[in-house]
């Protein structure tokens, strides 16, 4: 058995034993250690700046760039952000043990449901110290216990701030071993905790497509994950043509680098000599180079290039934008399906049975009318906080909140009753 191996069958027997009592645990000892784990994170934080500074050094004698150096920065306003960050997720309701859809069946039975923690949970994540934080009071908070592996570049960061969250755990009587972190930067560790079928339950990468992708062929644990946000804004013959302006401008440029931007421009050839000039207008004189179809080149002669068939398939996290003239609704559709992440898609119409037909046929996580794709966001759709947006369809599809990391389970509330 390798150090690797050993050292996950440790964390994962330790994990398990973790979640059985904090799925028993109260929602009010929680929030108690989530306050605890806030209130120790301001009090570390010339531990944590410590720390942190030992991943800084070592960034710069790496070569890293100045903004995945930044990234890692863990400054005064960094740290007040997650500790408020924690306390905000105290505050969000408690999703453990709602009992639901209670029937009574013929024989007197009441068949019921209850929401109950998914167990262990796996978070694999990259970059940004804080993940550490926000991902183990998400799970704290819906009774998960969490072994987490944060990039070699935050080592120190990471497991400063795992420290002070474990002691939060300690404080409030709860097992401080709900919140592990694998504290070795080789990478056969992630291949361990993908391994470790027999005690963690679910998988979640946090990170880019290389690691995302390793996750995905990997993993003998069910996996929660995105691997592309290449997402759409289609521009219907029935569009008001204002309206499509700002959102397609809001979805593409308000911030560029995210999975939720608008990677492709779909626009009907009924509103395309109107629509796009101007539109292409504002994208360029705010920086974003643009990639069209022949009809667009021909509507916008000055500063389009050709789009290549596999700029439909990129998710460029950038300001580049891809676009291409419709004949029709199908068309689109036909275009979403063939093209789409399965992330998120809006169309902009003002025909009711148009926007109707869109949110039926189009299969991804977020379906929208008249809005801005950035809006595919757990805190905007009023989740108070997210772990990450899921393009899957089992467990959870979209934004992964509270909900989203615990499972529902059936409940029989009897009196005497034998199956005849």
């Amino acid at each position: 058995m390798t150090a690797a191996v050993e050292m996950m069958e440790r964390l994962g027997q330790q994990a398990r034993v973790a979640a059985r009592s904090l799925a028993a645990s109260s929602g009010t000892a929680r929030n108690r250690a989530l306050l605890a784990m806030a209130e120790g994170l301001l009090a570390e934080r010339a531990a944590l700046q410590s720390a942190n500074a030992l991943d800084l050094a070592a960034a710069a004698a790496n070569g890293l760039t100045a903004a995945m150096i930044d990234r890692l920065r863990l400054t005064d306003a960094v740290i007040q952000a997650m500790a408020d960050g924690v306390r905000e997720v105290a505050g969000l309701p408690d999703p453990v043990g709602e009992i639901t859809e209670m029937r009574p069946r013929p024989n007197g039975m009441l068949v019921g449901r209850m929401r109950v923690p998914l167990g262990v949970i796996g978070i694999i994540y990259e970059s940004r110290p804080n993940v550490t934080a926000d991902a183990a009071a998400l799970c704290v908070k819906s009774g998960n216990a969490v072994i987490l592996r944060g990039g070699s570049e935050a080592i120190h960061s990471n497991r400063a701030i795992a420290a002070c969250l474990a002691a939060g755990l300690q404080s409030a009587d709860l097992p401080p071993h709900a919140v592990q972190f694998i504290d070795t930067t080789d990478r056969a560790a992630v291949g361990a905790l993908l391994k470790s079928d027999r005690y963690v339950d679910i998988i979640i990468p946090r990170g880019g497509k290389g690691l995302i992708q390793r996750v995905i062929e990997e993993s003998h644990i069910p996996v929660i994950k995105h691997l592309d946000g290449i997402c759409h804004t289609y521009v219907d013959r029935y569009a008001d043509l204002a309206m499509a302006e700002e959102l397609t401008f809001n979805g593409k440029m308000q911030r560029t680098g995210v999975c939720n931007a608008t990677e492709t421009l779909l626009v009907h050839a009924a509103v395309a000599e109107a629509f796009l000039p101007p539109m292409c207008r504002r994208l360029q004189a705010a920086g974003c180079e643009l990639r069209g179809c022949d009809r667009t080149r021909e509507l916008v002669p000055d500063g389009v290039v050709p789009v290549a068939p596999q700029d439909y398939d990129t998710e460029h996290l950038a300001a580049i934008l891809s676009i291409r003239v419709v004949a029709t609704l199908d068309e689109a559709l036909a275009h979403i399906e063939a093209h789409s992440s399965r992330h998120t898609e809006t169309i902009v119409t003002r025909d009711h049975g148009r926007a109707m037909r869109f949110l039926r046929a189009v299969d991804s996580s977020a379906v929208m009318v008249n809005a801005s794709t950035r809006f595919n966001d757990g805190f905007q759709f009023g989740l108070g906080a997210e772990m990450g947006i899921s393009t899957d369809k089992l467990h959870v599809r979209g934004p992964v909140g509270l909900e989203g990391l615990t499972c529902l389970k059936y409940i029989v509330l009897g009196d005497g009753q034998l199956r005849q």
